[in-house]
């Protein structure tokens, strides 16, 4: 896949010129970046899900006071970034928050970020060829990342035991679920992509469709109508406030039959308040772990046929990526799911869709077609193919002298 380049010039000035944008919080900073902007963050390891927002959001650079690769494990973003044509200045140190200012007109050209032409701050540019090599060396740290996980994993069965194993906990849904396929869509990696893979997989099978957060507004956007929006504290932030990519809009909970909200242990869930101001009965589902697992247990739970999942994490360097102890729930509860759980990209290749009455025929008129053309080339057929003819011409005859 090609990404176009990014990298806005000033004339007869090398490098890429932009407007800063500074915070040291990632997701605060995404909020208010515009195309065309220069992004500067402290963000270790940056992950996959944020690089895909400053993306959306049109950054041309982005410049990191911590290093993008530590080596701990291969995270997802900086390569993301690189193929996309943003610019990469590594390292820079936490006294970039002193020297940059919001606002101020800036270019970068060989890991050095220049204000009216004064060097301000330096790091290492990176690019495409070094991010693949220093993700080759993070492999290398997996095997104490794998340790974390592991415990957690075996924290989380500890706690949660109970609906694991039993669906305790899990409310009882309006709509039927038993002996029906589901599609679990989360606005994570490649969603739109999914979206599209599985098209006419819900054309024509008609899933039950649960959204997850702001994956209620991807199938809005996708042409869907979510039937059941699975919420957390993310999702409902107020979408002014909140995180772009994870507030679910108020058309997607007001459009949705069933909305559920994934609350903690305590059953606090922060946020629920906006669906009382916006008249939404609610269920409530009491779980640690995300909100995506929740989603995925519920449909389980319910006695789907199939569980398809929608941008949701696949792989063990995805799970690290996010950086979140809680994901080794997303582990166990793949494992409870088991063989009801297919990924959107696999879906292509086992479903090659319903076969239709015009199908059935067209196969039929083809075996005629052929049989026919195997019997006229034989002595016999060519008997009965002018027997055909002389009775064509004998009708043709009797009918013209109906108007002579």
């Amino acid at each position: 896949m090609k990404f176009p380049s990014r990298q806005k010039q000033d004339a007869g000035l090398p490098g890429t010129t932009g407007t800063l944008r500074v915070d040291r919080r990632t997701g605060t900073l995404i909020r208010r970046l515009k195309p065309g902007d220069i992004a500067v963050i402290d963000h270790l390891d940056l992950d996959r899900a944020n690089a895909e927002a400053l993306l959306d959001r049109g950054v041309v650079a982005v410049v990191n006071a911590s290093p993008f690769i530590s080596g701990r494990y291969p995270n997802l973003g900086p390569e993301l970034l690189a193929r996309s044509g943003v610019v990469l200045v590594d390292n820079v140190g936490a006294e970039a928050f002193d020297r940059l200012r919001e606002g101020v007109e800036a270019r970068i050209h060989e890991g050095q970020v220049l204000v009216r032409d004064e060097p301000v701050v330096t790091g290492a540019q990176l690019t495409a060829e070094e991010i693949g090599s220093m993700m080759e060396d993070a492999r290398s740290g997996l095997a104490t990342q794998l340790q974390s996980f592991t415990h957690n994993t075996t924290e989380f069965l500890r706690r949660e035991q109970d609906l694991l194993l039993h669906g305790e906990g899990a409310p009882d849904l309006g709509i039927k679920l038993d002996g029906r396929p589901v599609v679990v869509v989360v606005r994570g990696y490649d969603y739109r992509e999914d979206l599209r893979r599985i098209k006419g997989y819900i054309r024509e099978q008609r899933p039950v469709l649960v959204g997850v957060d702001a994956g209620a507004d991807a199938l809005l956007e996708a042409g869907h109508r979510p039937d059941i929006v699975v919420v957390g504290e993310a999702g409902l932030a107020p979408t002014n406030r909140g995180s772009d990519r994870a507030a679910v809009s108020d058309k997607a909970l007001r459009g949705a039959k069933e909305v559920v909200v994934h609350s903690d242990r305590t059953g606090r869930a922060l946020g629920a308040d906006r669906l009382d101001r916006l008249g939404i009965r609610a269920q409530n589902f009491s779980a640690s772990g995300t909100s995506e697992d929740v989603a995925l247990l519920l449909a389980d739970h319910g006695g789907a046929s199939l569980i398809v999942s929608v941008g949701t994490h696949a792989t063990l360097t995805e799970f690290l990526d996010r950086q979140r102890s809680g994901l080794a729930s997303t582990f166990l509860t793949r494992l409870r799911v088991g063989p009801k759980l297919v990924d959107a990209k696999g879906v292509p290749h086992l479903y090659s869709g319903r076969v239709r009455p015009w199908h059935l025929l067209a196969v039929v008129l083809a075996g005629v077609l052929a049989l026919a053309v195997a019997v006229a080339a034989t002595p016999v057929g060519q008997e009965w193919w002018d027997a055909v003819q002389a009775w064509f011409a004998d009708v043709t005859d009797w009918f013209q002298g109906l108007f002579t």
